[in-house]
């Protein structure tokens, strides 16, 4: 089982991404977002995925976090919709969006994506209706927000993003992210500058 890819950005598509891993090219199936996020060909880029073998094909569905690969296994979990219909969901709809339109029952919300009529719309957020607190919807946000103790220069990085506009959490997530890179101790400064980064990317 993949679960996982770090490699080279080698090619793209509409619906997707040729990874080079040591050599080896994996062709990965990808949502719009997901595509929109692994940047330009030659980019170094992690990405997670999902394999689906059935008797006929087997295809490596790829995703920029984990939450949009939980999401993904939840969409394919309602009958009626396969990974085409997901990827389109994903497409459409940010994994914020989707859990809002679920736990607030707007089925219209999730027929914007292509390929999903009213119907389908109405079953997808009935039978995740009770699903969609429990998952994250941005990748790491838990451990993230977790990790900003208050008052600590993280916090004060949080909030100075949350100030340039940025939502409380994608500036957790960046932040959480810029902690792991520069270690607990880093400054203020350096916390929000590669927070920025990583929240604009």
């Amino acid at each position: 089982m993949i679960a996982k890819l770090t490699g080279l950005l080698d090619d793209t598509g509409p619906d997707w991404a040729i990874i080079d891993v040591n050599g080896v090219g994996y062709l990965v199936q990808c949502s719009a977002r997901t595509l929109d996020h692994l940047g330009i060909r030659g980019d170094r880029v992690v990405i997670h995925t999902e394999m689906q073998v059935s008797e006929t094909d087997q295809r490596l569905i790829g995703f920029a976090s984990a939450a949009e690969r939980n999401w993904f296994r939840l969409l394919t979990a309602v009958q009626g919709v396969g990974s085409k219909v997901a990827l389109a969901i994903l497409s459409a709809l940010t994994t914020e969006e989707i859990q809002r339109a679920c736990a607030g029952g707007d089925s219209a919300m999730v027929a914007r994506a292509n390929g999903v009529g009213p119907k389908l719309a109405s079953r997808i957020v009935n039978e995740l209706k009770d699903k969609a607190g429990a998952l994250p919807t941005a990748p790491g946000l838990a451990g993230a927000i977790a990790a900003v103790p208050p008052g600590s220069s993280s916090a004060d990085a949080v909030s100075a993003l949350q100030n340039l506009g940025f939502k409380p959490a994608v500036a957790a997530m960046a932040v959480g992210k810029a902690v792991e890179e520069l270690g607990e101790d880093a400054g203020l400064n350096d916390l929000v500058r590669v927070a920025l980064k990583r929240a604009a990317g």
